[in-house]
């Protein structure tokens, strides 16, 4: 049942709310505009706030939906956390879009609302925070995610391995914005 699962997972995380909303728009695929990135803060820079919050939504759901169905299921925390898991590599690597996904923020903190819904209230917060006073959404995803899942693994040991994974995916999927960072050369909204 969990590889079945994880696999609906990985599929639904695959589907890019970010190009197909672009593609129904009329826009720029976002994987080539922008900062290249299909994600919500690029689809908030290529179409405007109604887009990026669409993705948004999107993403979110794409951990959120087969979560909540494991848990309908009786899967465990841990069995949640891996097919959350699978959603977030969906929307990284995606199988229907030649594997250039985004960076996995929105679809983990889907992932987050779905096991703990607190801890995604305090990443939601941490983001708010660091975005309201740097105006870098790159800065504001990795302090939301160093701040907070490494004590969200500490906290739920059952999860700690996919909690884990996840913050290194994050933090990998983020080098050229760390880079752009230490240069001084981070876009700023």
């Amino acid at each position: 049942m969990v590889w079945l699962l994880a696999t609906f997972a990985y599929l639904l995380g695959s589907v890019s709310f970010a190009v197909l909303l672009s593609r129904a728009f009329g826009l720029n695929d976002p994987r080539t505009s922008g900062s290249g990135n299909p994600g919500a803060t690029n689809m908030f820079r290529l179409g405007g706030k109604r887009l990026a919050i669409l993705t948004l939504l999107g993403d979110l759901s794409k951990s959120l939906v087969p979560i909540l169905l494991a848990r309908t299921l009786g899967l465990s925390e841990v069995e949640q956390a891996w097919i959350g898991l699978a959603a977030v590599l969906g929307h990284v690597y995606p199988l229907y879009f030649q594997f250039r996904g985004g960076k996995g923020v929105a679809t983990a903190a889907g992932m987050l609302l779905g096991l703990y819904p607190w801890a995604a209230l305090l990443a939601a917060g941490i983001w708010g925070i660091v975005f309201a006073m740097t105006r870098i959404s790159s800065l504001a995803a990795l302090a939301a995610t160093l701040l907070c899942l490494p004590l969200i693994a500490w906290q739920q040991h059952a999860a700690l391995l996919p909690l884990l994974a996840l913050t290194i995916l994050i933090v990998l999927r983020h080098r050229a914005n760390l880079k752009a960072l230490l240069a001084g050369r981070e876009r700023h909204f």
